[in-house]
C-alpha cells in the first residue's frame, strides 16, 4: 500500500458553542494534511500526481480561506469545529477524486501546532 501526503493551509475565523473563550470569534491559521491511498500505481510509477491532488485540495481550501466559517452553508446549523472541518475537506475531495486508482484516506487539520484532529470517513 502507498500512502501519499499534501501539506496545504488556510486562514479562517469561527466561533465555538462550548464555553469559555473561544465562543467569541476567533482565528486560526489552519494547517491541513491530505493523505491518500492505493496499491496501483500509474504506468508512470505514481499513485496519483502532486499536481493534481494539490489542485483539488486548494480548491477546497479556497472555499474556506479567509471566511468566518459558521456563515458557510457546509456548516449552516452546525459548529464549526475542525472535527467538521476535517469531514468537510474529506468528502470534498472525495468526490473530487471519483474514478482514480488512489483514494482518500485521511485528512488531518491543525488548529495549532499542538492540537489537531484526523478525519478518516465514515466506511472505516
Amino acid at each position: 500500500m502507498f500512502r501519499l501526503t499534501v501539506t496545504k493551509s488556510f486562514s479562517a475565523a469561527h466561533a465555538l458553542k462550548i464555553g469559555g473563550k473561544c465562543e467569541d470569534l476567533h482565528g486560526h491559521n489552519f494547517k491541513v494534511d491530505v493523505t491518500v491511498e492505493g496499491r496501483e500505481l500509474s504506468p508512470e510509477g505514481l499513485l496519483i500526481d502532486f499536481r493534481d491532488l494539490k489542485k483539488w485540495t486548494g480548491e477546497v481550501l479556497d472555499e474556506l480561506d479567509h471566511k468566518y466559517l459558521n456563515e458557510l452553508a457546509p456548516f449552516s446549523g452546525d459548529c464549526a469545529t475542525s472535527e467538521r472541518v476535517a469531514r468537510f475537506i474529506f468528502e470534498s475531495l472525495a468526490a473530487r477524486m471519483k474514478g482514480n486508482a488512489a483514494r482518500i484516506a485521511e485528512v488531518t487539520v491543525w488548529e495549532s501546532d499542538n492540537a489537531r484532529v484526523s478525519y478518516t470517513g465514515e466506511a472505516r
